[in-house]
C-alpha cells in the first residue's frame, strides 16, 4: 500500500507543480533514512535547481501540495526537514487499507507483471553417471525458488533439467564397464559402480594412454548410434535420473523437462550452417571459431576433427526452447565460472541478428564451502547431497526428541525441518557469495535459520488454534502502536520484496524479509497480550498475527521450504 500512495503521489504533485510553474518537473518520494523522521519523504532539491527558487520557498509549496493531495487521509503529519518533507503515516487509515488488501489471502503479494509472459529456466543439470553431490545444490535450489517466486508474480514458468548426458566421459564409462565391470555390483549399486569405474579408467589411462583413443572410438560408435553402445548409455541415464529422482523428491523439485544434451545432438548442424551463411565463422588452426572482437575471446563452435562444443550445444538448446516456448526470458542458473561462456553466447546471438540475446541472463552463484575450503570432495570422495539431506533430518530429530519427544510423526517432521533448514541456509544468502555449509549450525532453532521461520510459524499456529476469527469485526485502533504498526509496514512490503527478488533474481531478497517480518512477530508477541478477555481486541489481534502466519508460511512454500503445523 505504501508503495501505491508514494507512486500515486509522485505523479500528483509533479503535476501540479507542472501547472504551477510550467517546467516539467520529476520529484523523488521514497522512505527516509531514519524511520524516525517519517514515513515517506520528498526531497525538493531538484526542484529548487529546475524552478529556481529558494529552497524554504519550494519546501513550502511542496508541503500544501501534500496536504491538498487527495491521499491527504493517510497522512498524520506533513512537516519540513531541512531540504525534505516528510509524512507520517495515519496509523489507522494506512492499517485499514493493508488489512483491506489482505481480505483475498491467496492473491496477497501476487502482482499482474508477468500476465502473458513466459520464463524458461535452466537448472541443477546434473552429469549422469555420476552421484548428485552437494555441488549440485545451490543451482537446484536457487532455480526452483526463482521458479516458484515468478508464478506467483504470474509469469509461466518452464523448468528444465539440462542433464549433463553425452560427450566422452561415456565412452570412457563404456569402456571401462565392458573390460572391468561387474555385472552384479553394477545393477546393485549402479552410480556408485560407474564412478569407480571411471575413476579405474583414469588410473590405468595413466599408465596405458593406448585406452583413451579406445575410449575415445566408443564415443564416436556411440555418436553413429551402434546399437551395443547407445542401450548401455540409455541404461546408465535410466539409473541416473532413477537416483536423482529419490533427491528431486526428498527436495520437492519438479522438472518440465529432462532433455539434457544429447537431445540436441541432431540440432547442433543447423546452427554451424546458419553462423556459416551468415559468414560470421572463421577458420583457426584447423578449428571453426566465431570472433568476438576485443571484449570477449572468440566462440569455439567446432574442433579441427568437426565436433562440437558445449556452446554451439547450447546454442542448439537456445533455439529450440525459443522455437518451442517462445520465451521473454532465457534463465540459466549455472556458477560463477561460467560467467565467460556465458557472455559469449550472448555475443554470438547478438551477432547472428536475434534481438532476444538480451533475454538471456546468466543466474550465477558462488561456491558451498566448508570451513573456508570448496566443498566438493573430501579426500577424493564425493559427498552426496543425499546423505547430506539424511544427516541434517537425522539431526533435527535429535533436536525434537531433547525438546518435544511426545511429538506425533517426529521423524517427518524432522526430515521436512533438516532438509528446509539446508534450502534456507543457501537461499538467505545472496546467490553471487560463497556460502558456508555448517550442518549444525543450519539446523537450530535459534538464529537466521530456516527452522526458526517454521517454529515462528508452528507457534502462530498454536495461539490460532481453537480461535474463529471474525474478519468484520476488527478495531484498527488495536493497530497504532509501535510493534503493531511495525509489523502492518512489514506486512505492507510482502509485494515489493517479491518484486525485488524478480528484478535480482535472487530468493536471498524474500528469505532476509521473511526473517525480519518473524523477528517484529516476536518482538510484538513479547509486549502485547494477544489472549484478552475483551472480543474485539482479542479478534483484531488474531487477525493481525493470522496475516503474518500466511506469509510467512507463503514466502517459506516459495523458497522451496516445508510447511509445518507442529514442532
Amino acid at each position: 500500500m505504501i508503495e501505491l500512495i508514494k507512486n500515486k503521489l509522485k505523479l500528483e504533485i509533479e503535476e501540479k507543480l507542472h501547472a504551477k510553474f510550467s517546467e516539467k518537473i520529476s520529484i523523488v518520494v521514497e522512505k527516509p533514512k531514519n524511520p524516525k523522521l517519517g514515513d515517506i519523504s520528498i526531497p525538493v532539491f531538484s526542484v529548487v535547481k529546475t524552478v529556481r527558487r529558494p529552497l524554504p520557498e519550494v519546501v513550502d509549496i511542496v508541503v500544501e501540495l501534500v496536504k491538498a493531495s487527495k491521499y491527504q487521509k493517510y497522512f498524520s503529519e506533513v512537516k519540513k526537514v531541512s531540504g525534505f518533507v516528510n509524512i507520517v503515516l495515519n496509523r489507522i487509515e494506512f492499517g485499514k487499507a493493508v488489512i483491506n488488501e489482505f481480505s483475498n489471502s491467496e492473491d496477497f503479494g501476487r502482482n499482474d507483471i508477468g500476465v502473458g509472459k513466459t520464463i524458461v529456466i535452466d537448472y541443477s543439470s546434473p552429469n549422469i553417471a555420476k552421484p548428485f553431490s552437494v555441488g549440485h545444490l545451490r543451482s537446484t535450489v536457487i532455480g526452483h525458488s526463482l521458479g516458484n517466486i515468478f508464478e506467483k508474480l504470474n509469469y509461466k514458468v518452464v523448468r528444465i533439467n539440462h542433464l549433463g548426458d553425452f560427450g566422452t566421459q561415456f565412452g570412457k564409462i563404456i569402456y571401462a564397464y565392458l573390460n572391468y565391470g561387474d555385472i552384479e555390483k553394477v545393477n546393485k549399486n549402479p552410480i556408485d559402480e560407474l564412478v569407480k569405474l571411471y575413476v579405474k579408467f583414469h588410473k590405468l589411462a595413466k599408465e596405458d594412454s593406448s585406452i583413451e583413443e579406445k575410449a575415445r572410438e566408443i564415443f564416436k560408435e556411440l555418436e553413429q548410434k551402434n546399437p551395443k553402445y547407445v542401450k548401455l548409455w540409455e541404461h546408465f541415464r535410466e539409473v541416473s535420473l532413477k537416483q536423482y529422482m529419490k533427491v528431486y523428491d526428498m527436495l520437492n523439485v519438479k522438472f518440465d523437462s529432462y532433455d539434457g544434451e544429447a537431445f540436441y545432438n541432431d540440432k547442433m548442424d543447423k546452427i554451424v550452417k546458419e553462423l556459416h551463411d551468415k559468414d560470421l565463422l572463421k577458420k583457426d588452426q584447423g578449428a571453426m571459431i566465431v570472433d568476438l572482437g576485443d571484449e570477449f575471446p572468440p566462440a569455439l563452435i567446432q574442433k579441427r576433427d568437426g565436433s562440437t562444443l558445449y556452446i554451439t550445444r547450447d546454442l542448439a538448446a537456445l533455439f529450440y526452447r525459443k522455437n518451442t516456448y517462445d520465451f521473454d526470458e532465457v534463465l540459466y542458473v549455472v556458477g560463477n565460472e561460467q560467467k565467460l561462456h556465458f557472455a559469449q553466447l550472448k555475443e554470438v546471438v547478438k551477432k547472428m541478428g536475434y534481438d532476444y540475446y538480451k533475454d538471456i541472463h546468466h543466474i550465477n552463484f558462488g561456491l558451498v564451502m566448508q570451513n573456508g575450503k570448496k566443498m566438493s570432495t573430501r579426500e577424493g570422495k564425493i559427498i552426496k547431497l543425499i546423505d547430506v539431506l539424511n544427516e541434517a533430518s537425522k539431526l533435527s530429530l535429535e533436536y525434537i526428541n531433547e525438546k518435544n519427544p511426545q511429538l506425533e510423526n517426529k521423524e517427518e517432521i524432522a526430515k521436512k525441518v533438516g532438509i528446509s533448514a539446508i534450502i534456507f541456509n543457501d537461499l538467505k544468502n545472496y546467490r553471487a557469495n560463497d556460502i558456508e555449509f555448517n550442518l549444525k549450525d543450519m539446523v537450530n532453532f535459534v538464529g537466521q535459520t530456516g527452522p526458526y521461520l517454521q517454529y515462528t510459524s508452528v507457534r502462530i499456529s498454536s495461539i490460532l488454534h481453537d480461535n474463529q476469527i471474525d474478519e468484520d469485526s476488527i478495531d484498527y485502533n488495536y493497530y497504532t502502536n509501535d510493534y503493531s504498526y511495525e509489523l502492518i509496514k512489514t506486512i505492507d512490503e510482502y509485494e515489493e520484496v517479491l518484486l525485488k527478488a524478480k528484478a535480482d533474481y535472487s530468493p536471498s531478497v524474500l528469505a532476509k524479509y521473511l526473517l525480519t517480518l518473524a523477528s517484529y512477530f516476536n518482538s510484538y508477541y513479547s509486549q502485547e497480550k494477544v489472549m484478552v478477555e475483551d472480543l474485539i481486541e482479542r479478534n483484531s489481534k488474531l487477525y493481525l498475527i493470522s496475516i503474518v502466519r500466511y506469509i510467512l508460511d507463503d514466502g517459506m512454500r516459495l523458497l522451496g521450504m516445508q510447511i509445518i503445523k507442529k514442532m
